[in-house]
């Protein structure tokens, strides 16, 4: 698999495979040693697996972007590993085009996996977060939102693109751009997949 992913990825212009690792936590030393823009990522390895070695790289290496690899697109594993702090996730049978395209975005700052995707992988294991906590609608972490920026985020976690916010709340896209990006700033997160789990955790939006 790796093997295969090497080939595909080694032939795009602009993408360079610096290393490869058998589990999660040859991955980690993989990542100190040679400080990649993006990591893909398995859930299922050896010794350490994906979400351990996620929240690991996360921690450690807070500008290495993490990309999840899974076999099926609604995976219990990849959304504990979204969680942890990747940025997204990828199926395992994506064609070579997808491959590059989302690792060249997740390299660019922004998420790989459709708002709609998100909150649907939400909904169905609300139930069953890692912590078994959810925190109370007036969480602190929503105390610093601007009410405007409050409606992007439910707009966000909603699955509505920036267009369809645009429209919702009859704003410029260029302004649209503007509140999610202090949105992400706000809450302390990387991009929206993260911001979506915050507005759950935190009772903004609910299941």
């Amino acid at each position: 698999m790796r093997m295969g992913f090497r080939l595909v990825l080694d032939a795009e212009d602009g993408i360079e495979v610096v290393g490869e690792a058998g589990d999660g936590q040859v991955a980690i030393e993989q990542v100190a040693a040679l400080a990649p823009d993006v990591v893909l990522m398995d859930v299922r390895m050896p010794r350490m697996n994906g979400i351990e070695a996620t929240s690991a790289l996360v921690e450690a290496a807070p500008d290495v972007r993490v990309l999840i690899l899974t076999t099926f697109d609604l995976d219990e594993y990849a959304f504990a590993a979204l969680r942890a702090g990747a940025s997204g996730f990828l199926l395992k049978d994506a064609r070579p085009a997808e491959l590059a395209e989302a690792i060249r975005t997740v390299a660019a700052g922004d998420a790989v996996v459709a708002p709609r995707v998100t909150r649907r992988m939400l909904e169905l294991f609300a139930d069953r977060l890692p912590d078994g906590q959810v925190d109370t609608p007036e969480d602190p972490r929503l105390a610093a939102l601007t009410a405007r920026e409050r409606e992007v985020l439910v707009a966000i976690a909603e699955g509505l693109s920036n267009a369809e916010i645009a429209s919702r709340l009859y704003l410029s896209e260029a302004t649209v751009k503007t509140h999610v990006a202090h949105v992400l700033d706000k809450l302390g997160v990387r991009d929206r997949v993260q911001a979506v789990v915050v507005a759950f955790q935190t009772g903004l939006v609910a299941p």
